[in-house]
């Protein structure tokens, strides 16, 4: 299985680039390859089991990465605010690789892309608030995930999020070609993508 490189929170990532057309069910790509369809991990309740356990560690460390980029808007939403949106990410991410459904998550960034982009906020700012709670749950991963399950374990972690970025990064182009805005930072849309983890399913 292919790994990624480790996020970096203030969007320095790999070239985002277009998708195909994404089916509600993912799985994980392993070696050797598999029928399509709602694949277990190894171990998948570790992996929930670390996110249920740690999730106030990891909301805590994601709003510090976050209040460290010392992004604009984020900081005139204020702290209670910032805190309520990661834990609402966080609890699509659960969700999400309990259900291994990424329809909520994609309907997520589609909202979050139309009310950020008309509070205008930039890209950049957005993706990074993802890419410091993905940077949270890898480092936690590495370090209690047993290492027969480590790799399925952030291949789930990245495509939610993956897919989340750049179905945010692509929404925010549409929304910026529909009202040809100025202000849009292009730049982002080349960092803070990952390359995907999931394929379609029709199950």
């Amino acid at each position: 299985m292919e790994i990624l490189t480790r996020p970096d929170r203030c969007v320095k990532g790999s070239p985002w680039k277009p998708s195909a057309p994404r089916s509600r069910r993912f799985r994980i790509m392993s070696g050797g390859g598999s029928p399509p369809g709602r694949n277990r991990m190894t171990s998948p309740s570790l992996l929930l089991e670390l996110l249920q356990h740690d999730e106030p560690a990891i909301l805590a460390e994601s709003h510090e990465g976050l209040t460290r980029c010392r992004l604009t808007s984020y900081e005139a939403a204020g702290a209670d605010e910032t805190r309520r949106r990661l834990a609402r990410l966080f609890a699509l991410l659960v969700d999400a690789v309990r259900e291994r459904d990424l329809e909520p998550v994609l309907a997520y960034a589609r909202e979050i892309a139309r009310q950020r982009f008309a509070e205008g906020f930039d890209l950049q700012e957005v993706q990074s608030a993802i890419n410091v709670l993905e940077e949270a749950v890898w480092r936690r991963v590495v370090k209690k995930i047993p290492p027969e399950g480590l790799a399925e374990a952030l291949g789930l972690v990245s495509t939610v999020l993956g897919v989340c970025k750049d179905t945010l990064a692509s929404s925010y182009v549409s929304l910026a070609t529909k009202r040809h805005a100025t202000s849009l930072d292009m730049t982002a849309l080349f960092r803070g993508t990952q390359n995907r983890f999931y394929t379609s399913s029709t199950d």
